[in-house]
C-alpha cells in the first residue's frame, strides 16, 4: 500500500509543546499487568489486521529502506510516516496522540514515563562493536583547555535531561568521580544535529557530546585548527529502540499491525547491515544531503547493529538509566520491565535473523540478489 506523509503535525505539536512544559506531577508507574481496558497487555499479540487500520510512525530509517525495496506495498494496513524524529519531539507527539510509534535512544521513554504517557518498546537495537563505535563523542570547545575527562570539573557542559545525550554527559562524570555540583551543566536540546556544535563554537559550553558520524567530522574539519578536540568517553551509548504509546497496543487491529512493523524494522535494520555502501547513497546521500565521503565516513562510524535476542541485557542497562536519571532530575525511580513489551521479543529477533540468512543465501546464489 501506498505510504504518505503527515504535513500538518508541525501545528498540532505547537499546541503539545505547551501542553507537556505544564506536566508538574510525576506518574506512579503501573504495576506490570496493570489494566486499564481494550486489549490487555498480558495477552497473546493478535495476528489478524481488520481492514482499515493506519499506523502513524516517525521512523525515517526504516521508511527510506522500506520505500526502496517496495516493502510497504505488501502490508495489510496502511502508513504514514511523521517527519518527527528525537526522542522530545516523539514525546510531544504522543502527548498529542498525533503518532503511534516512534524511534528514539533509551531515556525518552523513561521521561515520558514520569511527565504520565506510558509508554512500551517493542524492538531494540544494539551495536555489535559499541566500544570501539560509540554514537557520541565529548567534544571539547577550541579554547576550553580540556585535555582528558577529568578535566571536566569546573566546566560548562551542554545537558539534556530527556536525551541520551543528557545521561551520557552524567555517566562520565559518575565515572570520573565529578559531582554535577562541581560542573555548570547547560540545558541544551539536541532537536537538531548542529545544536550542540553551535553551543561549543558560540562560548555558551566546553564541552557537549555530539554524534559520532557526520557531526564529528564536520567539527574537527572545520575546528580541530582552533583548537577542537573529541575525548573518547568509553560510555555505554548504543541502546535505541522502536517504541509505541501503550494504548496503541490496546487497540487489537493497531497491535496486529505493530507485530507486523516490528518486524519490517528488523529486516530494516538486517538490510543495512548487509548493504552499507547502498544505504550510504539511499540515506545519507540522498536524504541526508552529504557528500559520499562522509556518506560513507557516517555508515562506516555507526558499524553492525544489531536486534539482541534476549532483551534482558537491555533492561539491565535501562534500569541503571532509571536511577541515574531518577537522582538527578528528583523523580522516584520505577521498575524499567514496564518499558519493555518483551511479547515482541522473539518476533523481532525472528524476523532478523530470517533477513540476514535470506541476504547470505542470495548472495551466495548466481544472480546475487537479495531483495
Amino acid at each position: 500500500m501506498p505510504t504518505r506523509r503527515i504535513g500538518l503535525l508541525a501545528l498540532v505539536l505547537i499546541g503539545a509543546s505547551g501542553a507537556l512544559s505544564v506536566f508538574a506531577a510525576t506518574r506512579e508507574p503501573k504495576a506490570v499487568g496493570a489494566q486499564t481496558g481494550g486489549l490487555s497487555l498480558e495477552a497473546p499479540l493478535p495476528t489478524q489486521v481488520p481492514p482499515g487500520v493506519t499506523l502513524v510512525i516517525g521512523d525515517p530509517i526504516t521508511q527510506a529502506v522500506a520505500e526502496h525495496e517496495g516493502w510497504l506495498d505488501d502490508l495489510p494496513f496502511k502508513v504514514k510516516f511523521a517527519e518527527i524524529t528525537g526522542g522530545p519531539n516523539v514525546t510531544e507527539a504522543f502527548h498529542a496522540k498525533v503518532l503511534d510509534g516512534g524511534t528514539a535512544m533509551n531515556i525518552p521513554p523513561i521521561h515520558a514515563t514520569w511527565v504520565g504517557i506510558p509508554v512500551r518498546m517493542i524492538a531494540v537495537r544494539q551495536k555489535a562493536d559499541w566500544q570501539e563505535k560509540p554514537t557520541f563523542q565529548l567534544a571539547i570547545a577550541p579554547k576550553a583547555n580540556i585535555r582528558s575527562l577529568g578535566d571536566l570539573r569546573g566546566k560548562r557542559i551542554a545537558y539534556s535531561q530527556g536525551q541520551a545525550q543528557g545521561e551520557l554527559v552524567l555517566k562520565i562524570l559518575r565515572d570520573q568521580g565529578i559531582s554535577t555540583r562541581e560542573v555548570t551543566l547547560v540545558e541544551t536540546p539536541s532537536t537538531s544535529a548542529d545544536a550542540y556544535v553551535n553551543a561549543l563554537i558560540g562560548g555558551l559550553v566546553d564541552a557537549a557530546p555530539i554524534g559520532a558520524g557526520a557531526p564529528t567530522k564536520r567539527y574537527l574539519d572545520n575546528y580541530a585548527a582552533d583548537g577542537a578536540r573529541v575525548l573518547a568517553h568509553g560510555q555505554r551509548d548504543d541502546f535505541t529502540m522502536l517504541y509505541v504509546r501503550e494504548e496503541v497496543l490496546r487497540e487489537p487491529g493497531k497491535a496486529a499491525a505493530l507485530r507486523q512493523y516490528a518486524q519490517l524494522w528488523a529486516r530494516a535494520l538486517a538490510w543495512q547491515n548487509d548493504h552499507p555502501a547502498e544505504w550510504a547513497r539511499l540515506y545519507y546521500e540522498s536524504r541526508q544531503g552529504l557528500s559520499p565521503a562522509d556518506a560513507a565516513y557516517v555508515v562506516r562510524s555507526e558499524g553492525a547493529r544489531i536486534v539482541p535476542a534476549d532483551w534482558s541485557e537491555a533492561i539491565r542497562l535501562e534500569q541503571d538509566s532509571i536511577g541515574l536519571m531518577a537522582e538527578a532530575t528528583g523523580h522516584e525511580p520505577f521498575p524499567a520491565e514496564i518499558l519493555f513489551d518483551r511479547r515482541f521479543e522473539p518476533l523481532v529477533a525472528q524476523a532478523y535473523a530470517n533477513a540476514r540468512k535470506t541476504t547470505r543465501l542470495a548472495a551466495a546464489s548466481p544472480s546475487g540478489d537479495a531483495r
